[in-house]
């Protein structure tokens, strides 16, 4: 079968199985997933996987919803009935509930160094424990916002409740996952001494103590809420009630956090939100019919209560009669009294807007004194006699009582005239619901001039997904933002704006109009969307849809006043800068190149300034690979007069190699017309430089991935593109114009001058990547010193020779034979000839590679490029200190005991230290950093990225338990060799960071004496106070979720020293305080769950 006949119907059976069909930047890995492979279509003959999948609509329907997101949906076939049905079969077992778009960015984050936290100052220290103890059965505990690593606190306490989480089995779920245990307020100052008591036992202050196997009964005092408690629920309800009473016709449950920071700037508790409930005198809470989960919140009719009380008083002012004895309602065929019904309708009167059904036993026991018959609500059917009865939702249950209307001739209706009078009053009900609308109605109109809509929140997440709509200029690109509670909140409203308008008979066209004002447009497909008036014809109105950004002409009878529930979410049309376009953003060719590649689709964003235009690197993610969408619209407008253009079986000459790979790969440059334009260019750059004084303009103030600027190397000035940022100082860059990569300091690069800017980014990179053709197959993989002799023979020479054989442009690599200007052009002796000896390719064990002096390689980058000539390390080694410009030759491959830095500092038993928990295995294992101590490790880990990279490699052989440097994910660690692997790998252990990791023995150099100074920071550690021979998988989750990756207090109880400074261990108290009142102690948390998950067992 052909390739393309077997992509389509593998193609459609993937979207068969998906009867909602899949959006456009899912289906690569949703195909990936079943077949183990991309769809190849650019094997196919298509740049983009768009333009096949619109190739073949006999497979794949295409769909654009009113968002702009692409999806596509299968074209029904009969023969691939049966892989559809497979499909679908082997996906209902392992279905994702993830997102709808692929927005997780590959890429490195730009200050991976950085940990969470603050410095110690912002730790409080740990305070005395308080007589809580552990029980058998827990108390409801004060659950309280968990706050963060960063040590940001919040006010606000949440009530009393049980929490039902699910931890791993059912049988778990009515234990409290986060049980944070309340401690004594008062806090000790570093100098406070520990009583003798607490240093002994710091967890045993019940009457009982919990026994090893836990099977002994434990006893636990009464525990009660802080004094505190009260006081801030108090404040919290206060606080709502003022909001709802700016809000009195209502507001989304989902929005009144954002409302609450922004007038008192404190989070609101998340679990505050499902109490609303629960408290009747504060707020009202109504269910829409629409089926979505938000709910809306009214203020409560308190004051309305206590109009009524004084209204009571001066009608009543004699003392009310003794209560009588009502007895029980029983089923429905229970009959209310007549005076109980009496005094209902008597209540009523006052409630003009109506009493919620809920709220009568309240209210009625507040004006008569008599205690409303509580079986009364599940009958209101008891009471239509002397009230109207609204239910809402058609829930019994639920419903607003209201009085009914007199009768005009104010007397008791005949019998005989029972049915005209029930018209009557029915008929004045009627009005009275129309005039009670219409009110609202005026009233909204009144309200609408005076609101304001929040504003857009940037997401916090590290890499939100955006969609982009268009574009004028690149520095004023329209987004949206894709997610919850931005597109999903946005398209739940709008389902809520359709039936709202759609099925309200009293809702009219608007018909006084100004420029700004908010609309709800009736638009294409049955649609209602949000928009403002821009500008006003007679017939017409030009508005713009502030939740789409564009703008469109509509008649003024499919625009609606915009009701004030629906502007409770911010507009969600926004815009943004794209980074490194900035000075070319009104450049005509740039901004086709960025409409053709980034309108209508969803991208993975890097929010690099969040200021009110964001400044943001965009990128595909739909592919194996993450695309630069910055970077690629640059090199799109690149002047194609200027590039290379290699034809086969040409002879060029003058060719100089500029970069050679371990990989056997070449980087060339062929004399051209874009080489002389750049290398003028470059002159001049020099010349400018030369005379001008350097100012802070001229330095790289926000280095990004895909950044082109300049670098001073070999006495002059090269072009080079950022391509990963390891830290604020240090950052990995590649020659565009040599193929070579190195890390380098961001103070060493320079912006390129505005004047300059245009041309220097038209001229295309001058490095071509070649191969050398030909080779035998029995080769293989390039050994280390095939790479040396290539290096020997052609690197950096200047009058080389090349015949191209082929090229392939989907690659990007040329095939050539290549000569030294000795041999050139006798085929028989060209280096692919020279270079199959057979002595070159021996493989040899657990050898580096190794490089003469005057070259540096580069195990940077990401396809394995060695960076740069011996000149350009020299000229590197300059900027370090004298110890660095020291060859690594001159240190010996192993060091003695004495040579290894100092153990870190730990503090004595019985007192504490601010520390850091990087890995977290169990209780019984994890590993601590001093706090105070992780400024300098940062910078040591910056200043070995600078010098390994730069540096030669050596040729050594590597030892079990020698200390090393290593290169673990693009950062150089300090390892210890725990073991050499077979297949060319070895097990190191970081001895900073207390991580066990496998690389290549290629990446493991020598330990120079300049990064053994700081003692190894890693320190192996055991949480005291709890006792467990082996620690369940469920039990080690809970604890790494509760200290892993967060700065904590550490109380050390006991240190193991040992001669190896990897080898010593500490016995420490971990306590979390980042809470604003609480200080949370794991070993109590750790004792807690112990208990609980023994009693269910």
């Amino acid at each position: 079968m052909l390739e393309a006949d077997l992509v389509s119907k593998m193609l459609r059976a993937v979207l068969q199985s998906h009867k909602n069909g899949i959006a456009l930047p899912r289906l690569q890995g949703e195909y990936r997933s079943l077949t183990g492979d991309w769809i190849p279509f650019k094997q196919l003959g298509y740049p983009t996987l768009e333009a096949y999948l619109r190739s073949v609509p006999a497979v794949v329907r295409i769909e654009t919803s009113r968002s702009g997101e692409i999806t596509c949906y299968a074209v029904a076939c009969t023969e691939t009935a049966r892989i559809a049905q497979l499909v679908a079969r082997q996906r209902s077992s392992k279905r994702k509930t993830g997102r709808q778009v692929n927005c997780q960015m590959r890429v490195k984050k730009a200050l991976p160094f950085f940990l969470e936290g603050k410095p110690k100052a912002t730790l409080r220290q740990p305070g005395f424990a308080s007589d809580f103890c552990i029980s058998k059965k827990p108390n409801p505990t004060l659950l309280r916002d968990k706050g963060n690593a960063l040590g940001v606190k919040s006010d606000v306490e949440m009530p009393p409740y049980q929490m039902h989480t699910t931890l791993g089995n059912e049988v778990f779920k009515d234990i409290p996952v986060q049980r944070h245990v309340t401690m004594s307020n008062s806090r000790f100052s570093p100098k406070a001494s520990f009583p003798p008591p607490f240093q002994m036992h710091p967890s045993r202050t019940c009457t009982k103590e919990v026994s090893d196997n836990f099977n002994q009964t434990v006893e636990k005092p009464n525990v009660t809420p802080p004094a505190s408690y009260t006081y801030k629920m108090d404040e919290v309800q206060n606080r709502i009630k003022e909001i709802l009473n700016k809000h009195n016709n209502g507001i989304w449950i989902s929005k009144l956090p954002h409302f609450y920071k922004e007038l008192y700037k404190e989070d609101l508790n998340q679990g505050i939100l499902q109490l609303f409930e629960h408290w009747p005198h504060i707020c009202t809470v109504e269910k829409p019919c629409s089926g979505g989960q938000d709910s809306l919140l009214y203020p409560a009719k308190r004051k309305q209560l206590l109009r009524s009380e004084q209204d009571t008083e001066k009608v009543l002012p004699s003392p009310l009669p003794a209560p009588k004895h009502t007895p029980p309602l029983k089923g429905s065929g229970a009959v209310m009294p007549m005076d109980i019904k009496e005094k209902v309708a008597e209540l009523l009167v006052k409630y003009t807007s109506g009493l919620w059904a809920s709220a009568l036993p309240k209210a009625f026991e507040d004006v008569y004194k008599v205690k409303f018959p509580e079986d009364a609500l599940k009958n209101l059917a008891l009471l239509s006699d002397v009230c109207t009865i609204d239910y809402i939702s058609g829930n019994p249950q639920k419903a607003i009582l209201y009085a009914k209307l007199p009768s005009p001739t104010d007397q008791i209706l005949k019998d005989e005239g029972q049915a005209q009078g029930d018209y009557d009053i029915k008929t004045m009900i009627e009005q009275e619901y129309l005039q009670l609308e219409k009110n609202i109605a005026e009233s909204s109109e009144t309200f609408m001039e005076d609101i304001t809509v929040p504003p857009l929140v940037i997401p916090t997440e590290a890499s939100p997904s955006v969609l982009v709509v268009e574009l004028s200029n690149t520095n004023e690109v329209v987004i949206r933002y894709v997610g919850k509670d931005y597109s999903a909140a946005q398209e739940l409203m709008e389902d809520e704006m359709k039936e709202y308008y759609s099925k309200n008979p009293n809702v009219t066209p608007v018909q006084a109009v100004h420029v700004g004002q908010l609309l709800a447009v009736n638009a294409e497909e049955d649609a209602w969307l949000r928009a403002q008036i821009i500008s006003v014809e007679e017939s017409k109105l030009k508005v713009c849809y502030v939740d789409y950004g564009f703008s469109e002409n509509v008649e003024k009878s499919k625009a609606y006043k915009l009701n004030p529930k629906f502007c409770s979410l911010a507009f969600q049309a926004t815009k943004c800068k794209l980074a490194g376009l900035e000075v070319l953003n009104d450049d005509s060719d740039l901004v086709k190149v960025v409409e053709s590649l980034t309108c209508g689709k969803i991208f993975a964003v890097e929010i690099l300034d969040k200021s009110d235009i964001p400044l943001v690197v965009l990128y595909d993610t739909s592919g194996e690979d993450d695309i630069n969408i910055n970077a690629t619209c640059l090199k799109a407008i690149c002047d194609k007069s200027l590039e290379v253009h290699l034809q086969v079986d040409a002879m060029y000459t003058n060719v100089k190699v500029t970069n050679i790979c371990s990989d056997g790969t070449l980087y060339c440059q062929v004399p051209c017309k874009g080489l002389n334009k750049l290398n003028d260019l470059l002159h001049k750059i020099e010349d400018y430089f030369h005379c001008k004084h350097m100012t802070s303009e001229c330095f790289v103030s926000l280095p990004f991935c895909g950044k082109i600027c300049l670098f001073h190397c070999k006495g002059k000035w090269l072009r080079v593109e950022i391509t990963n940022v390891h830290s604020s100082r240090a950052l990995d860059v590649q020659f565009l114009d040599s193929g070579n990569a190195t890390s380098v300091k961001v103070s060493e690069l320079r912006e390129i001058p505005p004047r300059f800017l245009h041309e220097m980014i038209a001229i295309p990179p001058q490095a071509i990547k070649c191969c050398l053709a030909d080779l035998p197959q029995s080769i293989g993989m390039w050994t280390p010193d095939a790479v040396l002799w290539l290096r020997d023979s052609v690197l950096n020479c200047s009058d080389c020779s090349i015949k191209v054989t082929k090229v392939d442009e989907n690659r990007g690599i040329t095939y050539v034979y290549l000569f030294t200007p000795k041999n050139f052009p006798d085929p028989h002796r060209s280096i692919n000839r020279q270079i199959t000896n057979a002595d070159l390719w021996k493989h040899q064990k657990d050898v580096f590679l190794s490089a003469i002096s005057n070259t540096v390689s580069s195990p940077s980058s990401k396809n394995g490029n060695t960076p740069l000539s011996g000149h350009t390390g020299e000229n590197f080694r300059k900027s370090f200190p004298e110890v660095i410009k020291k060859p690594m030759a001159d240190h010996t491959s192993s060091f003695s005991m004495e040579e290894l830095p100092p153990p870190v500092h730990l503090s004595k038993p019985g007192e504490h230290m601010d520390v850091y928990v990087p890995v977290a295995c169990h209780p019984g294992y994890f590993v601590i950093q001093p706090w105070q101590e992780i400024h300098k490790l940062e910078v040591l880990m910056e200043e070995m990225i600078l010098y390994y990279s730069v540096s030669e490699e050596r040729h050594i052989v590597v030892e079990k338990d020698q200390v090393y440097a290593a290169k673990v994910e693009n950062k150089w660690h300090r390892v210890l060799l725990k073991g050499i692997l077979a297949n060319g790998l070895v097990s190191v252990y970081e001895l900073d960071y207390g991580k066990h990791e496998l690389v290549n023995v290629r990446k493991v150099q020598p330990l120079v004496d300049m990064f053994r100074k700081l003692p190894f920071q890693a320190v192996t550690a055991q949480l005291a106070g709890v006792k467990c021979s082996q620690w369940s998988e469920e039990a080690s989750m809970v604890f790494r979720n509760h200290v892993e990756k967060k700065p904590l207090v550490a109380l050390v109880q006991t240190v193991i020293e040992h001669a190896n400074p990897w080898d010593r261990k500490v016995v420490v108290y971990l306590v979390d305080t980042s809470l604003p009142d609480t200080d949370t102690w794991i070993h109590d948390f750790m004792s807690q769950y112990l208990v609980e998950l023994s009693r269910v067992n």
